[in-house]
């Protein structure tokens, strides 16, 4: 499975941007997609994931309500929506595939994408 994730960009605080998530290889259909962000000098955070079934989906606090996941998995796609971005969003978004740790929230997933940078203005 090969992912790449897109849809970055600069925007002002209170906008919103659409990143997708492209997968290559049917397998990713049965996998959970994650999504991830990592802002200078921090650590990698989760942000969002999806399973499979597209019904199941877990959210950080700090992003609950503003952001969702979703996925087509006909299209080997998966997509976070956020709205009402805050300068503390800014950061770089990478998707992955596969959750292989106890719980989505873990960075443990078997296939990454490359990330896409988001910039967020005050």
């Amino acid at each position: 499975v090969q992912l790449q994730a897109s849809g970055g960009g600069l925007v002002q605080a209170g906008g919103s941007l659409r990143l997708s998530c492209a997968a290559t290889g049917r397998a990713f259909r049965g996998y959970t997609v994650g999504w991830f962000r990592q802002a200078p000098g921090k650590e990698r955070e989760f942000v969002a994931a999806i399973k499979w079934n597209a019904v199941t989906k877990y959210y950080a606090d700090s992003v609950k309500d503003r952001f969702t996941i979703s996925r087509d998995n006909a299209e080997n796609m998966a997509y976070l929506e956020m709205n009402s971005l805050e300068p503390a969003d800014t950061a770089v978004y990478r998707c992955a595939a596969q959750s292989l740790g106890a719980t989505p929230m873990s960075s443990s997933f078997g296939y990454w994408g490359q990330g896409t940078q988001v910039t967020v203005s005050s």
